[in-house]
């Protein structure tokens, strides 16, 4: 049987990932969207805020689990036994870079397979950085993310705007 790993940030998880997550889904049965620690990033969302957004958004899926992952994704993989790993391409600009990371992977584990899935139409010019600049300026992003993650960011952006004064 296939597991496959879904990893990103998720900082935060928006429809399109959700939708990447379905697709995944439908594919395979058994996947892991695997939320990295993000220690190359500085994330608005702790880890555990991060996995409760993606738990919540996969909680419709039986065979789906949220997990955490620090370090290389190839021990993680190694360790979870998968099989492949998805990654979501929304435009061409996205290719490039997960062309590069697919042929870095594949060096570290033949064995897994990288498969690329391209969300809806309407999601795919949707990314967290976008929603969360979107968020900082009161802007509207309920037609990017679920209600839940709506919730966290303005709760989030409250928080940092009352520690700025």
């Amino acid at each position: 049987m296939t597991l496959a790993i879904y990893p990103g940030t998720f900082d935060p998880m928006t429809l399109g990932h959700e939708d990447v997550v379905r697709r995944a889904y439908q594919l395979f049965g058994n996947v892991i969207v695997a939320v990295a620690e993000g220690h190359h990033k500085k994330t608005m969302f702790s880890l555990k805020e991060r996995m409760d957004m993606a738990r919540e958004a996969v909680k419709h899926y039986p065979s789906v689990r949220v997990e955490s992952y620090s370090g290389l994704l190839r021990d993680f993989v190694v360790a979870q036994g998968g099989n492949a790993i998805v990654r979501g391409l929304r435009a061409v600009t996205d290719f490039d870079y997960e062309f590069q990371l697919a042929g870095m992977n594949r060096s570290l584990m033949p064995d897994v397979e990288a498969v690329f899935l391209t969300p809806s139409t309407r999601y795919q010019f949707i990314s967290s950085t976008f929603v969360r600049e979107i968020a900082m300026l009161s802007g509207e992003v309920d037609k990017f993310v679920s209600p839940y993650v709506a919730q966290e960011l303005q709760r989030k952006v409250a928080e940092r705007k009352a520690q700025e004064g």
